[in-house]
């Protein structure tokens, strides 16, 4: 038997319609349409333009119609946090905000400062961000209190797409967790925090499960794209949802996930939610997984410092891809120059070569001089995080961890996968790099009876793409600069 599936894949750079093949045990993917996700000025705002995201995803369908296939089902995943309000009759009131708006910093302290991190951990079990969705609910309240009031529907990114696929206005289960106003003991948004803050209840939309089949395609997208008969299905609307059903593990509980990308997520799959002191105040976070597991991460900055820098040197006239400053990092000196990647300075975007030289001078180090330079500090760097988080990971849940799977773009990169296994003094197994959308992919043919089990996905993952191992070199000095990295850290 033979089914194709279509996965919407967004994330914070571009976006994907990626072509899914499943037949004989065995999962095919092509990507059919790719496209910038652009983020827009307006005022002194910065927002994401969803709609024209939408219409990107919509030319995806056409060429998928155009060339005779017909799909049993499709769906969106996307990054968490941002939303969409809709109301007055409208699909949307108001272009939706990316999350790196600093328009949350000063509602942030706020928020902690009168309900209480205590409160609002035990109530969602998420670490605490400027960006999460709750911070941005408050900000809406503040700022735009009229908008809020003429709202009836509150939607994630992810969510808010297959809405405007199928008609269907539900949120699925992941996403919601990544909001912070998301109960996962209960499995439903916190009335307490709700209540609290003064949100609109009736807003948000009913949560459902992992794999939920939403409905059919709209009959005006069936039109407009040519397709007919598509199911469009809820699977993990959040990307590393997706991603993470996606590692290739086998069975036992000895192994830690790394998705690898603008953000480094990286945990463990629990069978149910860590919530207590210990894990709040390391600021460790609870998200949904699918069939009801807990994804028990830290979420740290990826390979978003490097990107930044990148746009900097375009900027500057020189445009060097990432296999160019992966090579060029390969031949500058080992562990010469270190930054803490979680210091806050580099989660905002813009002059971030800069960034990197001051942590340098602040820090008594040399500060790096050509982009090989840079990208070896940020990468090793990285690496070094890793470690420290995989320990922390083993304090707090009491497992022995014996192995990194790492999944998502980041897996491309060869030198950071080395150096994650050097660093670690664990083996890594990189890959798939499709992660994401092969979990979109996979979880839609458990909705669609094709498969039958996170168990038998996973097989079916590393049965149908390479895995690629790296054993850590085991040499003394990436000891050393961790001793050196954790006084940095302080």
């Amino acid at each position: 038997m033979t089914t194709h599936y279509i996965a919407c894949d967004l994330g914070a750079e571009s976006g994907r319609v990626m072509l899914g093949t499943l037949s004989n045990g065995l999962l095919s993917l092509e990507e059919i349409h790719r496209f910038p996700n652009i983020t827009i000025r307006l005022g002194d705002s910065i927002r994401w333009d969803i709609l024209r995201t939408f219409d990107e995803l919509k030319k995806g369908l056409q060429k998928v119609a155009q060339r005779g296939i017909a799909p049993a089902s499709l769906s969106v995943d996307s990054w968490g946090v941002d939303y969409v309000w809709s109301g007055l009759g409208q699909d949307m009131l108001a272009p939706a905000y990316i999350y790196r708006d600093p328009r949350t910093d000063a509602r942030y302290e706020k928020a902690l400062a009168t309900v209480g991190r205590e409160k609002i951990f035990a109530e969602t079990g998420i670490q605490f961000m400027s960006l999460n969705t709750l911070y941005q609910l408050i900000a809406d309240m503040e700022n735009s209190p009229e908008l809020v009031r003429q709202a009836d529907g509150f939607l994630c990114i992810a969510d808010y797409l297959n809405f405007l696929f199928s008609g269907v206005r539900r949120t699925e289960e992941s996403m919601a967790s990544t909001t912070q106003i998301y109960n996962p003991v209960r499995k439903a948004w916190s009335k307490e925090l709700i209540s609290a803050f003064g949100f609109p209840e009736s807003a948000f939309a009913e949560i459902v499960a992992s794999g939920t089949e939403l409905g059919l395609l709209k009959s005006s997208v069936c039109e407009e794209t040519g397709l007919k008969g598509v199911k469009v299905v809820a699977t993990c609307s959040h990307d590393t949802g997706a991603a993470v059903a996606a590692v290739p593990a086998g069975e036992g509980d000895d192994w830690a996930y790394l998705s690898s990308g603008t953000w480094s997520l990286i945990g463990v799959e629990l069978p149910k939610p860590l919530i207590n002191e210990a894990v709040r105040e390391v600021n460790y976070t609870n998200e949904g997984g699918f069939g009801g597991t807990t994804r028990f991460l830290n979420n740290i900055v990826g390979l978003w410092i490097l990107q930044e820098c990148r746009r900097d040197w375009e900027r500057m006239g020189v445009n060097w891809d990432y296999a160019e400053l992966n090579r060029l990092a390969g031949e500058a000196a080992p562990l010469r120059t270190l930054i803490d990647p979680d210091d806050s300075r580099f989660l905002k975007p813009g002059d971030m070569i800069s960034k990197v030289e001051a942590f340098a001078r602040e820090t008594g180090q040399p500060v790096p001089s050509n982009p090989g330079e840079f990208t070896r500090a940020i990468l090793e760097s990285l690496a070094l995080l890793y470690r420290h988080t995989l320990a922390k990971l083993e304090e707090l849940t009491g497992r022995s961890i014996r192995k990194l799977h790492i999944v998502g773009g980041g897996s491309q990169s060869k030198l950071l996968n080395q150096f994650a296994a050097d660093a670690t003094g664990r083996p890594v197994f990189a890959g798939p790099v499709e992660a994401t959308a092969i979990g979109n992919i996979l979880i839609q043919a458990i909705a669609g009876g094709q498969l039958s089990s996170l168990a038998d996905l996973r097989k079916t993952v590393g049965d149908s793409f390479p895995i690629v191992e790296f054993q850590p070199s085991g040499k003394p000095e990436w000891m050393e600069a961790f001793d050196r990295f954790e006084k940095i850290r302080g």
